[in-house]
């Protein structure tokens, strides 16, 4: 009689765990992001990248490549573009980047991609750190399901 209550015992809560864990891992993630990034070898055209150097998030890694898919207009000395983050493997985001080239301010916005950056939303504030370097620092989440 002992052993069917322990028994049973251990089948409940392990089926009450089944039940919880989906819904504890659907729970959105967010926080503070922080990227740093090289553009040593960006000249303003389409296509042109600049390098990740470090994150706060292990879902963009240091070596991935931020693409701008439209050239900067150096009459206004503004850059409006969209980018892609090409991370390892098939994860990729999506977003926009609107910085002023004179001063080196601008704001980048991502919504969503693939892998990884699924269901990735994030809004950070670029400076210029110095010798062709920017700062990203903002907030990211990610949605469920998205």
């Amino acid at each position: 009689m002992r052993a069917k209550r322990l028994l049973l015992l251990v089948g409940a809560t392990a089926l009450c765990l089944a039940t919880l864990a989906p819904a504890a891992s659907a729970s959105p993630r967010s926080g503070d992001l922080a990227v740093t990034k090289s553009c040593a070898t960006y000249a303003g055209a389409a296509g042109d990248f600049c390098t990740i150097t470090s994150s706060s998030l292990s879902a963009i890694k240091a070596g991935s490549r931020v693409y701008y898919l439209q050239a900067a207009d150096f009459g206004t000395l503004t850059l409006s573009s969209d980018i892609t983050i090409d991370g390892p493997g098939s994860n990729t985001a999506y977003g926009h980047v609107t910085l002023d080239l004179a001063t080196g301010l601008g704001t980048v916005t991502i919504s969503g991609g693939t892998g990884v950056f699924r269901g990735f939303r994030a809004s950070v504030g670029v400076s210029p750190l110095g010798g062709g370097s920017f700062a990203w620092d903002g907030t990211y989440g990610f949605t469920p399901g998205a």
